[in-house]
């Protein structure tokens, strides 16, 4: 009989699961990442357990309610519907059947300070159109710029998105690849190959800030967005993100899966060596023949691995690493609407890189602030009461490593953020009218999210923090523990994590106890 002793309960190993002979899976934390593991290990035969450090399910992808008002308090859309789809489909059950999905259009639409516009649309003519109006010759050059995109999805989501790479080899042979698709390049450097427009340029090269990336540094593997854009379209769940949260714990109950909320995990539990369980702090300890984190990674890795099997090189990365940027996240509801609003609009700076350059390397918050909004009652009236707007401001700011007060700055740049949208958009008495309002810092990323340094989208993607040099889904030093979420390849975003979680799936299906069948 092997046991292990927590200092709580002693475990007997060789216990039988709940469900009979099926393999068990505890899965830390209930972000996207962890609960598309479950479901993918659920319907591959294991009995899931999903442990939840808080009072509800989606990790940044939470929900707040007050007086009427909805919020989606992480992220607010849909850009590769088709991976929801196969997770359902893997289940052997239909997404439709548990969610309705929306196209939106335009899908957003992105202003500028000195009052130009970009509508953003999935309309092949109108987003023509609305290159045509900031540069003519640039059309020919967006075409083109389209097509290498492709050939960049095709190579780094379609082929690599999927593959794990935790061997060197696996990398090395496909460096000649990347190299031929201009992965060397920043993917503002890879637009500005076909854009010469400097707003166009910004259009088509932001879109890295969505993952925690420089669109001046991260590689340009990551300038597929506007491509999986214009394919998939940009979509919004009803009843906000955190209905697709609730339609994944639904599917993993469905599946014979368990979720534990206020269960936070203390530490990882070994025995011979192997992850085989986590100290919940609650008297005993749950044990399983997998552990996947979908806990910050870093976090993970460094405070809830026992020391004696905590690898010095990833601790030595984890403590080295380039980390994200965070974010100042105001939550409003207002009691009037602004019908001028897109579904989302996306407030850009006058110098996009001296701001960029600010935030990531100054580690300052920039005098001239980028924005986005969410205004979600322009597709689904009921995250507002009748008349009324529920608002999601976003400002991307520096990680906890910039040392900013927040106790001080956060009310100074909730004043900024005001002024900024009464006077730069025009949305008049914006203040006056907002009726409730709730507030997340770096600092809550830190203390309610557990994220390291307050990083709001774990380690910042660069090559060099990318496919093998990104923590791989499963150390080899640390056996029996799996790696889901945004700190591991390919990285953040809702596409990102949930293709981390396939990654992750197969991997245990791979090297562990085979699922029964």
């Amino acid at each position: 009989m092997t046991a292990i002793d927590s200092g709580r309960d002693t475990v007997d190993l060789n216990q039988h699961q709940p469900d009979g002979n099926r393999p068990s899976a505890i899965v830390v934390g209930s972000g996207f990442g962890g609960l598309a593991a479950g479901i993918r290990l659920a319907a591959g035969g294991y009995q899931v357990t999903v442990v939840e450090a808080r009072h509800q399910p989606g990790g940044r992808a939470g929900q707040i309610i007050d007086q009427g008002f909805v919020f989606d308090t992480g992220p607010t859309l849909i850009t590769v519907p088709d991976l929801l789809e196969d997770l359902w489909a893997t289940a052997g059950r239909s997404m439709h059947d548990y969610l309705d999905i929306r196209l939106l259009e335009p899908y957003y639409r992105i202003q500028f300070k000195d009052g130009k516009a970009f509508e953003y649309s999935g309309d092949p003519d109108v987003f023509d159109d609305q290159v045509a109006k900031f540069n003519p010759d640039d059309v020919d050059g967006y075409h083109k710029f389209l097509e290498a995109t492709k050939n960049v999805y095709q190579r780094a989501f379609v082929d690599l998105g999927r593959a794990p790479f935790h061997k060197f080899s696996t990398f090395l042979r496909v460096v000649p690849e990347l190299i031929r698709i201009g992965g060397l390049q920043s993917v503002y450097s890879f637009a500005s190959n076909y854009i010469k427009d400097p707003y166009l340029r910004t259009v088509l090269a932001f879109h890295p800030l969505f993952i925690g990336g420089n669109p001046f540094r991260a590689s340009a593997i990551y300038s597929i967005v506007p491509y999986l854009e214009k394919t998939g379209g940009v979509h919004f769940a009803m009843g906000g993100m955190y209905a697709v949260v609730l339609a994944m714990v639904k599917l993993i109950e469905d599946l014979g899966g368990t979720v534990l909320y206020n269960t936070p995990v203390q530490r990882f539990v070994s025995a011979n060596g192997r992850i085989v369980g986590v100290d919940t702090g609650d008297g005993r300890v749950r044990t399983a023949d997998v552990v996947v984190a979908n806990s910050d990674a870093a976090t993970s890795l460094l405070k809830l691995v026992p020391e004696e099997q905590q690898s010095k090189l990833w601790s030595f990365y984890w403590k080295q690493a380039r980390y994200s940027m965070s974010c100042f996240l105001l939550y409003v509801g207002l009691n009037r609407q602004y019908p001028e609003l897109r579904h989302h609009t996306i407030v850009m700076p006058k110098d996009f890189k001296g701001v960029v350059t600010d935030i990531f390397d100054n580690k300052r918050i920039p005098t001239d602030i980028p924005m986005y909004l969410h205004a979600p009652t322009r597709t689904d009236p009921s995250m507002a009461p009748p008349g009324c707007e529920s608002m999601y401001i976003l400002v991307p700011v520096p990680n906890l490593s910039s040392g900013i007060d927040w106790s001080i700055t956060g009310d100074d740049l909730r004043e900024r953020v005001m002024d900024a949208i009464e006077q730069e958009l025009g949305l008049e008495d914006f203040r006056d009218s907002i009726v409730v309002e709730h507030r997340f810092t770096p600092v809550d990323f830190r203390d309610e999210l557990g994220s390291w340094e307050g990083a709001a989208f774990s380690i910042e993607p660069t090559l060099m923090q990318s496919a093998y040099f990104r923590p791989h889904n499963q150390l080899n030093e640390i056996d029996g523990l799996y790696l889901v979420g945004a700190g591991t390849h390919p990285g953040a975003g809702v596409p990102g994590v949930i293709l981390s979680a396939e990654i992750a799936a197969n991997l245990i299906f791979e090297r562990e106890m085979q699922p029964a069948k």
